[in-house]
């Protein structure tokens, strides 16, 4: 979902500025960020050519970055009409309801519930997958599970495709670069797939 082609260097320390809020539309990401490529995963499916990707080294931020840009100092922000907007998911809606593109958010009253549900569940989601990483040997598949099984549960309540509400929306862009990063942590920090036992969630992981 979030192209890696392209990208220019991340922006240290020791690098200039852009000229900001000179019209220009930028998002400011970390290509190793989950909540960084959920807005920029958003930007790139709604065709969004036009919003500037700017990467910037969390390891080494520019101080213009803070000072200038965004106080918080975290990824993502956008830039536009003269004003920063950030945190991923109010990033998803704000880019839904300022561009154009194909629509992300659902317009079904059974879709937007369950979408409704499913997005106020990320935190949960992560914070619990998370933990598990934190678990020796079976504790982690173990601790990990209940959190696994609920998204293969919520991705069989739509039956028009493979994804969490049947169609590519909004809510496979919140969870998607967080299942991706598992997907290759637990296999190998725990030896465990996580999309053993798990028909659906394989198959959404392979049409992400």
């Amino acid at each position: 979902m979030a192209a890696l082609y392209l990208i220019p260097p991340a922006l240290t320390s020791k690098s200039e500025p852009p000229p900001l809020f000179d019209g220009t539309t930028r998002l400011y990401i970390c290509v190793k960020c989950p909540y960084a490529q959920r807005a920029w995963s958003a930007r790139n499916i709604k065709g969004l050519s036009q919003i500037q990707i700017v990467p910037i080294d969390l390891q080494d931020r520019p101080a213009w970055y803070k000072e200038k840009v965004y106080p918080p100092n975290k990824v993502p922000s956008l830039e536009h009409n003269g004003k920063v907007t950030g945190e991923s998911m109010d990033l998803l809606e704000y880019l839904e309801n300022n561009f154009e593109g194909p629509k992300l958010f659902p317009t079904d009253p059974a879709e937007k519930e369950a979408a409704n549900e499913l997005l106020k569940h990320t935190d949960t989601f992560t914070k619990n997958v998370f933990v598990a990483l934190t678990k020796l040997g079976s504790e982690a598949a173990q601790e990990a599970g209940p959190a696994l099984d609920y998204l293969e549960n919520a991705l069989g309540k739509f039956s028009d495709g493979p994804f969490l509400l049947g169609q590519l929306s909004v809510v496979d862009i919140a969870y998607g670069p967080f299942v991706e990063r598992f997907q290759v942590v637990f296999p190998a920090l725990k030896n465990y797939d996580i999309a053993a036992g798990r028909p659906k969630l394989l198959k959404w992981i392979q049409a992400s």
